[in-house]
């Protein structure tokens, strides 16, 4: 059965948090603050949040930082998964992708249906491994950071999460990788 084994010790990994706007500030980022706090109040550790413009050499630049930061297992993106021409997040990060997790989209999108209905399909949101960091990439609005955060990262974050989660496989990604 699918849930937490509290018999089990918990990990906290250490998660960065980017949000791509051109508008947000520090002062008014309610979806980088939301993260931010539900993934300390989870337990996890913050590394660091960040604001850059929705810029795909800014966006690659700050993710590539993280990325090489062996201190950090996961990054989150908020903002940028729109289709209008400043929406250019899965275009920077996707190609920086050594693997893609497509069950993340899928899943996002399941959860996000039940709230917003056809709606969903106004989101590029998507999930992937840059080495042997994960990232994942959800639209910028606070209702859409709970979904994912509560929906699925919640659980795929927590070393107790049973059947599988991501936490238990961090040190095999980088197997038979030269």
């Amino acid at each position: 059965m699918a849930g937490i084994d509290e018999s089990r010790p918990f990990t906290p990994i250490t998660i960065a948090i980017l949000t791509v706007s051109d508008t947000r500030t520090e002062k008014d980022d309610k979806s980088g603050t939301l993260l931010s706090n539900m993934l300390v109040e989870s337990g996890h550790n913050l590394a660091e949040s960040s604001i850059v413009k929705d810029d795909i050499p800014a966006i690659q630049e700050q993710i590539n930082k993280w990325v090489d930061d062996k201190s950090i297992d996961a990054i989150i993106t908020t903002g940028g998964t729109g289709f209008t021409g400043r929406d250019v997040t899965p275009d920077a990060i996707k190609p920086l992708f050594d693997k893609e997790i497509d069950g993340f989209s899928a899943l996002f999108h399941q959860l996000s249906y039940e709230k917003i209905g056809t709606s969903t399909i106004q989101s590029r949101a998507c999930g992937g491994l840059i080495k042997d960091t994960f990232v994942f990439c959800v639209p910028g609005s606070p209702g859409a950071c709970k979904d994912a955060w509560h929906g699925i990262l919640k659980y795929q974050l927590d070393s107790r999460h049973r059947p599988c989660n991501f936490v238990e496989i961090m040190p095999r990604l980088m197997e038979h990788v030269s």
